[in-house]
């Protein structure tokens, strides 16, 4: 009954798809643009599943790689390590979850700018989370939480931010770089701070949850993990054979070339900047965790081609998601309705430094990355060392997709009711504009 009145309330996410789509036809029945909103809706649908058949390459790879960290017993060692921090910011996972290691891998890689390897990263965080939910289908609190951080963008090297201004010819590229620490840093905050006191406030669902984990199988829960254990094991061999010389032999040749390309490059701090930490940070990472596998006596092969299955199924249940949100979405940028809002807020966004040029880029970012990004090369394309191009470049490098991201992470876990999950992402993302707007002002 408990589980009922919880997956009955209504969904946030319900009256945002409403008032996007319904508000796209409405608008476009004013302006008459019926024809640019029905070619947006085949588009967004066709963009869906583009995006989503592109995701599921690199989540079946890169959720077999992670499988490697996880069967090695990484994930774990991770949560153990800053088990402290973890219990505050997530009172109710166990300590040694998996879920939290995968949470520190999600975060540490949007840290370094690996988007590609912070997706499925994420993705497996809170399909682990999932597993702790006493309500199938409704955001936990530690979902939200994470949801809310991931959706603040702790982003301390924003490499495709700087690589734009680098190529439209900027002649100090990675001058956003300390703006965009401190604005992320600011939205990151308020995103934690958002999440916790909504928690301590949603004081219904707190009665339910407890009194739901009060019945729930605990001995169950312990079975499924020791049989995740015991499948673990048929992924092992024997650690003494695990022939750990390789992993110093790759260590050390990966070095010695990356040593050899900076001796024959004319500059060694430009190709560090535009090559190394552009091109090179991925390629480390994934031999980083093929020589743990082997350190581990992990069995590399058959590790990766199980969590690719596994990656393959979480990227195909996205879709449906990714589809609902995107049509909406397009519609509503193609009916003019997005470009009335900009108009109507300008007169308040100007007192903050924030100058109609750019409105655009702090409207479209929480809807779109490939949008935002579009909108950002049209700024700093023309003028690269400009006020504009150095703000919109600060807010690329410290906001993100939050829409996209609500849709993948909640979509793969199976969740409808998202309870105050909006108002946290979307909280954070607002204060992560204004410091970008303030910090730019600053330090412009």
């Amino acid at each position: 009954m408990q589980n009922a009145n919880v997956a009955n309330k209504a969904s946030i996410m319900n009256g945002i798809f409403l008032f996007f789509l319904c508000g796209a036809i409405l608008f476009a029945a004013y302006t008459g643009k019926m024809k640019e909103i029905n070619d947006a809706s085949y588009e967004g649908a066709k963009s869906a599943v583009q995006l989503a058949i592109g995701l599921i390459g690199v989540m079946a790879f890169w959720l077999g790689v992670v499988k490697i960290l996880e069967v090695g017993g990484l994930m774990t060692s991770l949560a153990r390590a800053i088990k402290p921090l973890m219990i505050k910011l997530f009172p109710d996972v166990p300590p040694e979850h998996p879920a939290l290691g995968a949470i520190i891998l999600n975060i540490t890689a949007n840290m370094l700018g690996l988007g590609n390897a912070a997706t499925p990263m994420g993705i497996k965080a809170m399909v682990e989370l999932d597993k702790l939910n006493p309500f199938k289908g409704v955001a936990t609190n530690p979902m939200i939480m994470f949801l809310a951080i991931n959706t603040s963008n702790v982003t301390i090297l924003p490499l495709g931010v700087i690589s734009l201004r680098a190529a439209a010819g900027s002649t100090d590229p990675a001058g956003i770089l300390i703006p965009s620490i401190l604005a992320t840093t600011i939205s990151t905050i308020t995103a934690i701070v958002v999440a916790t006191l909504c928690a301590r406030l949603d004081s219904r669902y707190r009665q339910q949850y407890r009194d739901a984990k009060k019945t729930m199988d605990f001995s169950s829960s312990a079975q499924d993990e020791a049989a995740s254990l015991n499948d673990h094991s048929k992924f092992l061999v024997d650690p003494k054979a695990s022939h750990k010389w390789i992993t110093f032999l790759m260590a050390a040749a990966f070095l010695v070339l990356m040593g050899y390309h900076l001796y024959k490059a004319p500059q060694i701090f430009p190709y560090i900047k535009d090559t190394i930490l552009s091109y090179w940070l991925i390629p480390a990472l994934i031999l980083s965790i093929l020589g743990y596998g082997i350190i581990r006596g992990v069995k590399v092969y058959d590790t990766v081609v199980d969590g690719a299955r596994q990656g393959f199924e979480m990227a195909v249940r996205i879709i449906p998601y990714l589809v609902a949100i995107l049509v909406a979405i397009n519609m509503f940028r193609a009916s003019g309705a997005m470009d009335l809002l900009a108009s109507l807020i300008n007169p308040l966004t100007s007192r903050i430094g924030l100058p109609a040029e750019v409105l655009p880029m702090a409207l479209v970012r929480p809807l779109s990355g490939s949008g935002a990004f579009a909108v950002l090369s049209s700024i700093v394309q023309p003028a690269p060392d400009s006020y504009n191009s150095f703000l919109a470049s600060i807010m690329m490098g410290s906001t993100e997709t939050t829409f996209y991201v609500i849709a993948v992470y909640f979509g793969a876990a199976g969740v409808t009711q998202i309870r105050y999950a909006v108002v946290a992402a979307l909280l954070a993302e607002l204060v992560g504009i204004i410091a970008s707007c303030l910090l730019a002002n600053l330090f412009f």
